[in-house]
């Protein structure tokens, strides 16, 4: 039975709420690999066509539960619990990178640590006008986690990512659009709405030609320009033998709106 971390699949939109709201959403071993069971579970059911991460309490996740490390007996337990906890933390934002489903990620108060790197793992991440964002890491004597470092300098560059690791100021929401670093900001009243709707219209939509578009861009970096090319002329001949693309084909000749299966 979860404790922490919570997941469910609405009319095709699989959700997982992070659970600790008196703790601020903070990751120990137990909520890393909690996560890590949700996002496995999620991306290997394909009814879940859309991913919505959401939050319980006034803060998205403070990232490490720092009180837990704390109590840890020495420093070579320290080093295990964090190795375990990161384990499971990579794994899971690993799994909802390569999945099909686009991931949209709710944020309200603060997302800081390991909250601040998983927020920006999204494909959408929508924010409250409320919301803080802070790395937090270098603050406490700890190095990044959580993809951070292979994010961030995608999103905002590497002397934008260089100061946001190294001087930890807290952004608003507005700086954190106008950074890139999150796609919109929204009333702190409408966050969890807009979310959902975000997440229902990409469960409605050709969910194999999301999963190779994030898989194109996942790998982009690592690609010169010819091998880029060649992978997405096989990426979009596979997608001709979906019947998502079929439909698609269809309904712009008929002139009329797709209902794609996923599929």
């Amino acid at each position: 039975m979860a404790e922490f971390i919570q997941y469910t699949i609405d009319n095709g939109v699989g959700i997982i709420t992070l659970d600790r709201p008196e703790a601020n959403n903070a990751l120990n071993a137990d909520a890393a690999k909690e996560l890590w069971e949700a996002a496995t579970e999620l991306t290997e059911d394909s009814s879940a066509r859309a991913i919505l991460v959401r939050a319980n309490g006034k803060m998205f996740c403070s990232g490490g539960d720092l009180k837990f490390m704390l109590a840890l007996e020495n420093e070579a337990a320290l080093a295990k619990a964090l190795k375990v906890t990161t384990t499971y933390f990579h794994a899971a934002v690993a799994r909802l990178l390569r999945g099909n489903a686009p991931v949209v990620m709710a944020v309200q108060g603060a997302a800081a640590g390991g909250g601040f790197s998983f927020a920006i793992t999204g494909d959408i991440v929508i924010a409250a006008e409320s919301a803080r964002f802070k790395m937090a890491y270098t603050a406490s004597g700890i190095s990044p986690d959580g993809g951070s470092t292979w994010f961030l300098p995608r999103l905002v560059g590497m002397r934008v990512a260089q100061r946001l690791a190294l001087e930890n100021p807290t952004l608003t929401a507005q700086e954190a659009l106008d950074l890139n670093l999150i796609t919109r900001v929204v009333p702190d009243d409408s966050l969890a709405e807009t979310a959902m709707e975000t997440a229902r219209r990409f469960a409605e939509g050709p969910t194999l030609a999301y999963g190779r578009t994030k898989q194109l861009f996942a790998e982009t970096w690592a690609n010169g320009p010819e091998h880029q090319m060649e992978l997405e002329t096989v990426a979009v001949a596979a997608s001709a033998r979906t019947r998502d693309m079929n439909e698609g084909l269809a309904a712009f000749s008929a002139k009329r709106a797709p209902v794609f299966k996923g599929a």
